[in-house]
């Protein structure tokens, strides 16, 4: 699929990892042609700088944001949680860019999706907590990755319920969706900020818009990503987060032309 001339920059925040010995800035390629080619924006890589960055300036120059999931979870200090299984992955340099970034694009209506980790980094910069381990906690299933190949790790696992008349019940024109599963941590305590709006037979939520937003704002705990074109529930959700920042990049391209006379 070939970008318009015009098409959205959707910024998204990459992970720092170590390979070989050497840091990397890395991000999933499913993320990069899920933007492109179900959301037809144009994909922009943002490094984990952390306060290197004015992010008042950043979400400035974009028309929408899309947090991914990654492997490394958010460090249980920025929400006050319990300690963490010694060996959780950690990127101290992603959650000192995601979490002010995430508060910087939703203060200015910045177009928003969040995805897995991003999903809990959303719920965790509004205030919100995570249980670390999901399948320890009562009453839970267990929703870690199961083994197999790629494609079945990243298969349809569990039905979410959505909330009738909610955002993703209209733009998905359905009640109930399935979705794959390949997450260790969820949502504890919802975020005063957010509404759920789609949860799995367990209770888990796995879907949230953000209440009072002023433009698309939505996370979802699952991977709307992988193979996003063949799948009408991705489809539908990134072409929503897609006409969502073109509209927000006209707007941007309308004051400028008012500014400008």
């Amino acid at each position: 699929m070939q970008l318009e001339a015009q098409a959205p920059v959707i910024g998204i925040p990459v992970c720092l990892r170590q390979l070989d010995e050497q840091p990397f800035h890395i991000v999933g390629e499913k993320y990069i042609t899920a933007v492109a080619d179900a959301a037809g924006g144009l994909p922009v890589l943002l490094p984990a700088l952390g306060s290197q960055w004015n992010f008042k300036e950043l979400v400035g120059k974009l028309d929408g944001l899309m947090m991914t999931g990654s492997p490394s979870n958010v460090a249980v200090h920025h929400y006050g949680g319990a300690p963490d299984r010694p060996d959780s992955p950690q990127d101290p340099a992603r959650d000192a860019t995601t979490l002010p970034l995430i508060r910087a694009a939703l203060e200015t209506g910045l177009p928003l999706f969040c995805i897995c980790r991003g999903f809990q980094e959303l719920n965790v910069a509004l205030g919100g907590t995570l249980h670390t381990q999901v399948h320890n906690v009562v009453g839970r299933s267990d929703h870690r990755a199961p083994k197999g190949t790629y494609e079945e790790r990243y298969g349809p696992r569990h039905p979410v319920k959505l909330t009738p008349d909610g955002q993703f019940a209209q733009i998905l024109g359905s009640s109930e969706i399935q979705v794959n599963s390949l997450h260790w941590q969820g949502i504890d305590r919802l975020a005063s900020g957010l509404t759920a709006e789609g949860t799995a037979p367990d209770g888990t939520v796995e879907a949230v818009r953000v209440t009072a937003a002023r433009n698309f704002a939505l996370g979802v705990q699952w991977h709307p990503e992988f193979r996003a074109t063949e799948n009408p529930v991705s489809v539908a959700l990134f072409q929503a987060f897609g006409k969502a920042a073109r509209a927000h990049a006209r707007a941007k391209q309308g004051h400028r032309n008012f500014q400008a006379a």
